[in-house]
């Protein structure tokens, strides 16, 4: 984090299949070592399962299963006079789909499906229904937050 001023957003360009940005966005946290049509395809190829085998619009399904991810609030330590509390705190808007993005990612490539096509629709449909690895996730966090709700005060 730089002292002097504040560094600028990046422009996020949509993506050319949907013209979203959202996508476009997740595709990018996706790829390794570059290989953004690496991971394209495995996004579209998602996409194309979601509408063959669940019968559903799979950009609905994408935008419902980010929303229902996305935390409200986390916890962060704080160190007081020797001790340190985790302080829940709420997340702001680019924070809360950045994590969001991330915990599908993650636990759609733990699954056990074959191809990261299956793996990722299986997550996204799972989420969409708030079900599956990242949904658990996201209320673990809850959690966490609700338990420490006394050290709320030390939040500044």
């Amino acid at each position: 984090m730089p002292r002097r001023r504040e560094v600028p957003k990046r422009k996020v360009h949509p993506d050319p299949k949907f013209r979203s940005r959202i996508v476009s966005k997740f595709i990018t946290k996706m790829m390794y070592d570059g290989k953004k049509s690496t991971a394209e395809r495995a996004l579209y190829g998602a996409f194309d399962i979601v509408e063959q085998r669940y019968k559903q619009d799979p950009l609905e399904v994408f935008k419902k299963a980010i929303e229902n991810v996305k935390p409200k609030i986390e916890v962060k330590s704080r160190r007081v006079g020797g001790a340190t509390y985790q302080v829940p705190i709420e997340i702001r808007s680019s924070r809360r789909l950045a994590l969001a993005m991330r915990w599908l990612i993650n636990y759609s490539r733990a699954r056990g499906e074959h191809t990261m096509r299956e793996r990722l629709a299986a997550e996204l449909v799972d989420a969409s229904q708030n079900r599956g690895s990242s949904i658990k996730k996201r209320e673990d966090t809850h959690k966490m937050a609700e338990a420490n709700k006394a050290f709320a005060h030390y939040r500044w």
